[in-house]
């Protein structure tokens, strides 16, 4: 089973997706587990303040660092081998491939810097090499807000996931998006057995080959005859000649 444990302001915005769909079947089988930190728990002074202005000035408020570090030392308490991620500019482009590594390692990850920030080659020699155990993944994500986070929160990150060249109000989305990719892959959840194998991105750039169903005729549009032969190695050809690449 896969843990996520999401430290978060906003859990209301998170809650209704997580017990939906896929999401949901995930949890009803034991598959996966969600857990929500509010981060205002942990905040400071009698308004529990989790922000405070940059200093050299600037616009906007920064999450501080006593807060978002006590919150995650929560976590940690119980489970010190949970690893934190951050959704964050600054970090490494999710892939499949990356979410499918999440998936497979169930060990503590290895010690010394964390091997994300070392680019894909090192971190996959590493995730290939650490020691792996019985224990099941647990993943902590902090979900950033406002204007962005005091640098030193980086210190006790392992993972920081970038979600492309855009900017979001928060870490919410990007946190959903991770927990989406890396749950559709854990056995069982998708129900068909190569549902999650044959499927775009699943070996590095590949796009799926076209799809159809019925009616065999719509709108003039008429579904490929090969597809309704019968004939599954001229279908495979097909297949194959029509799946691509980015």
């Amino acid at each position: 089973m896969i843990k996520f444990t999401i430290i978060t302001l906003f859990r209301e915005a998170l809650e209704p997706y997580l017990k939906t769909s896929m999401m949901w079947k995930a949890t009803e089988k034991g598959l996966a587990e969600f857990d929500f930190v509010n981060l205002r728990d942990f905040g400071l002074g009698p308004h529990k303040s989790v922000d405070d202005a940059p200093y050299g000035g600037g616009d906007g408020m920064l999450l501080r660092c006593e807060p978002v570090f006590a919150a995650i030392e929560s976590v940690k308490a119980t489970d010190p081998e949970a690893k934190v991620i951050l959704p964050t500019p600054v970090g490494e482009i999710w892939t499949q491939k990356m979410a499918r590594e999440f998936v497979s390692c169930s060990g503590p990850r290895p010690a010394g810097p964390s091997p994300w920030a070392a680019g894909a080659n090192s971190r996959a020699a590493a995730l290939r090499n650490a020691p792996k155990q019985d224990t099941n993944p647990h993943y902590i994500i902090l979900c950033p807000h406002y204007e962005g986070y005091d640098e030193r929160i980086l210190s006790i990150v392992d993972y920081k996931i970038s979600l492309g060249k855009y900017v979001l109000t928060g870490g919410e989305l990007p946190a959903l998006i991770i927990i989406d990719s890396v749950v559709r892959l854990i056995p069982g959840v998708l129900g068909g057995e190569q549902s999650a194998e044959i499927e775009s991105f699943s070996d590095g750039d590949n796009l799926e080959y076209p799809q159809y169903t019925r009616p065999e005729e719509f709108r003039g549009m008429k579904v490929p005859e090969v597809l309704l032969s019968g004939n599954h190695g001229e279908i495979a050809k097909w297949r194959e000649e029509h799946s691509g690449t980015v």
